[in-house]
């Protein structure tokens, strides 16, 4: 076998030391499968600069966004470094972007039908998680930090990449998240669990709130535990204007990152475009 040449046990060798590092099990997951699609389109010839090219290439031709394709090089470039492989790949250069696609834009109305939907349909704990993630911005892999003890001190606290990050829990849901764990007997620790005691995994929570897209009058493309996230991020930045706050808040390492959350559809731009006195 060539020296640079993939097998899944060395993918799942880095994938165990992403995890080991604190990287989230979402993360882990999409860099086993865009390696996995390495492999399989090398088909064990072995890895150089001009195949991750070709490769490049090929995922352009077959539909892939920039920005997808990008992602995909960077778990690739992730893995050689891993390995100490000299054979990385620059990324395509992608303009910044400036708007949103609203059709993948979660607004708070829809977001208010999909939890109250969910209460109508009792099922409180989807309707109180959503209300949770959207009313405090937190990760999806952030959920299970969400316990009896957290809600009792309106505070969650999380260590993460060797970091300590606060999640602030505002006073309503606090009482709510006890009124639900008291009706739940669950005297301590998580509060969204399973019916087997375990956490809610990532699949399941978007699984449900998926399910819930149709009687909620919702497009499915536009619900994803991480949109509940971006809402919450454009939300606060509307209600204090100071991107700096929110960066903490979401505990981002740059405002840069903050940024992203806060693309518009455009609709504001358009509104002030409109009335600029420059057209006769």
């Amino acid at each position: 076998m060539n020296l640079t040449e993939i097998n899944i046990q060395e993918i799942e060798q880095f994938t165990r030391s992403l995890g080991e590092r604190g990287a989230s099990a979402g993360t882990v997951d999409k860099y086993r499968r865009d390696l996995r699609r390495l492999a399989l389109w090398l088909n064990g010839s072995e890895v150089t600069s001009e195949s991750m090219v070709r490769w490049k290439e090929s995922l352009l031709a077959e539909g892939f966004r920039h920005t997808t394709v990008n992602s995909m090089l960077a778990a690739a470039n992730a893995f050689f470094r891993f390995m100490g492989w000299d054979c990385r790949v620059k990324f395509l250069r992608v303009q910044r972007k400036i708007f949103c696609d609203p059709a993948r834009e979660l607004t708070r109305r829809e977001y208010l039908r999909l939890v109250e939907t969910a209460g109508r349909l009792r099922k409180e704990r989807l309707s109180l998680l959503m209300e949770t993630i959207g009313s405090t911005g937190i990760r999806v892999s952030e959920v299970p930090c969400i316990t009896v003890e957290a809600a009792k001190k309106g505070k969650a606290e999380i260590s993460l990449k060797g970091k300590i990050r606060t999640i602030f829990l505002p006073q309503k849901l606090c009482r709510k998240l006890l009124q639900y764990a008291k009706k739940q007997k669950t005297a301590s620790g998580g509060i969204f669990l399973t019916r087997s005691g375990k956490n809610l995994s990532r699949k399941q929570i978007w699984a449900e709130m998926k399910a819930l897209c149709q009687k909620a009058g919702v497009a499915k493309g536009e619900v994803f535990p991480h949109n509940l996230r971006h809402l919450f991020a454009r939300t606060f930045y509307e209600a204090s204007r100071d991107v700096v706050k929110l960066s903490d808040v979401l505990g981002h390492s740059s405002i840069e990152t903050t940024r992203i959350y806060l693309l518009s559809a455009g609709t504001e731009h358009i509104r002030l475009m409109e009335r600029l006195p420059l057209l006769i």
